[in-house]
């Protein structure tokens, strides 16, 4: 019901091209039902659900800001891809340049989910020196300290929302630059697409 609502959304956006694909898969899937070929049936809507995934997933890139601390976007290098049934849909945008660069991830139905959350409810794993619960607009995530390139120091944000994870990478940025970084996506609305 919850898919069906988000296309309905984005269907009245402008995606028109995936919506096609969309009807179309949903018309195979009636047509094969109807004639009694259920696995046939059963592949269509699968191929709808994937179609699905990834117009969810333009629309969340949309969404995402297009500068991080001084990092501008790099839209020409946006990814959305995935398997439907096994991760979803892997949403991907990297921010600056060679030099000093962040990276964006949104996986939905990531199967590190149950992971992270059960290291967020645990107080002591989740504040070690090498760990951080923090919150960003609201929900809890972990800010990890990960080992660099010539043992630098870097911070890795993972951000479980609904069955999503968000991970933003940011190398050789501070724990609060990661977490000022976080605090620029528009949790919200993202909240409400990976639903």
């Amino acid at each position: 019901m919850k898919k069906i609502l988000i296309l309905s959304i984005i269907f009245l956006t402008g995606v028109t091209t995936y919506a096609q694909e969309f009807n179309k898969q949903l018309a195979e899937a009636r047509t094969a039902y109807a004639s009694g070929k259920l696995d046939d049936s059963r592949f269509a809507m699968q191929q709808m659900l994937y179609e699905l995934d990834l117009i969810t997933g333009k629309e969340i890139l949309k969404l995402l800001p297009v500068k991080m601390e001084e990092l501008n976007a790099n839209t020409a290098k946006d990814n959305v891809s995935g398997a439907s049934g096994f991760l979803g849909v892997v949403i991907h945008r990297d921010y600056g340049n060679e030099t000093k660069n962040a990276s964006l991830e949104i996986i939905s139905n990531s199967p590190m989910i149950s992971s992270i959350n059960a290291l967020l409810s645990l107080p002591l794993i989740g504040n070690s020196g090498d760990s951080k619960v923090v919150r960003i607009a609201g929900y809890k995530g972990l800010v990890q300290k990960v080992s660099g390139e010539n043992d630098k120091t870097n911070y890795e944000l993972q951000l479980p929302l609904n069955s999503a994870l968000i991970t933003l990478r940011a190398p050789g940025y501070t724990q609060e630059q990661v977490i000022k970084m976080a605090n620029t996506l528009p949790m919200a609305q993202i909240a409400k697409l990976v639903q």
